[in-house]
C-alpha cells in the first residue's frame, strides 16, 4: 500500500511518483479546456513518452559502454537498452551491428518522475542557465540536449570518469508546435524569455 491514498488505481505509486501527474490532472488539464477551448477533456494534448538518447562513440571501449549504460539506469530508474548501428561506414570506422548507442524510454509513473526530476532539481542545477529554447520539431514534440550528465541527483562524480551527454525526447499528443508549447509551460518548462 502506498502512503496516500488510491488515486484511480495507483496505490502502489509514490507521492514524488504522482505529483506530476496528479498536478496534470487536476490544474494543468482544466485550465488548457478553458483557455483554449477544447470541448471534451479527451482534445487536450498530453505528454505520451520521454525518450532519453546518449550516443557512444565506435572507438570508444567497452568500458564507455558499460558505464554510459550505468548511468542512465541510475538517472531514469529503468535499464537502458543498447541501440547497434545498421549500416557499415568506413569513414567512420563503424561496422554493421556495433554498439553506438543507448537509449531509454519512459512511459507512465516512471516518466512523471523524471519529468519531475529534470524540471525541480536537474535544469537548475545548470550554471548560468537562462531557460531552454522554445523550438519545437513541427508535430508538438519537444527536444532538449544536455551536455553534461552530473545534474542530476543521482549521478555521483567520484565514480565517473567522464561526462555523459543525452537528448531528451519530449513526445506529445500535441497536433501543432503552439499547443505543446502550452502544454510544457503550464506543467513547467523554464522556456528561455524572448
Amino acid at each position: 500500500m502506498g502512503i496516500f491514498p488510491n488515486f484511480g488505481g495507483y496505490e502502489r505509486a509514490t507521492m514524488q511518483d504522482l505529483f506530476l501527474k496528479v498536478f496534470y490532472r487536476d490544474q494543468v488539464l482544466p485550465e488548457l479546456m478553458k483557455s483554449v477551448g477544447y470541448r471534451n477533456r479527451h482534445q487536450v494534448p498530453v505528454i505520451q513518452k520521454v525518450v532519453l538518447n546518449s550516443g557512444v562513440g565506435s572507438q570508444m571501449d567497452k568500458s564507455v559502454l558499460d558505464d554510459t549504460v550505468r548511468d542512465l539506469g541510475l538517472i531514469t530508474g529503468q535499464k537502458p537498452i543498447v541501440t547497434k548501428a545498421r549500416t557499415s561506414i568506413s569513414n567512420f570506422k563503424v561496422r554493421e551491428g556495433m554498439p553506438v548507442g543507448v537509449k531509454v524510454t519512459l512511459r507512465g509513473n516512471v516518466m512523471y518522475n523524471f519529468l519531475h526530476r529534470l524540471l525541480n532539481i536537474a535544469l537548475p542545477e545548470i550554471r548560468d542557465f537562462r531557460g531552454v529554447s522554445s523550438r519545437f520539431d513541427g508535430h508538438g514534440n519537444f527536444n532538449l540536449g544536455i551536455t553534461d550528465h552530473a545534474i542530476f541527483p543521482e549521478i555521483s562524480m567520484d565514480g565517473t570518469r567522464r561526462t555523459i551527454g543525452m537528448d531528451v525526447t519530449i513526445v506529445t499528443s500535441a497536433a501543432t508546435d503552439e499547443e505543446g508549447l502550452e502544454l510544457l509551460k503550464r506543467i513547467g518548462m523554464p522556456f528561455r524569455q524572448r
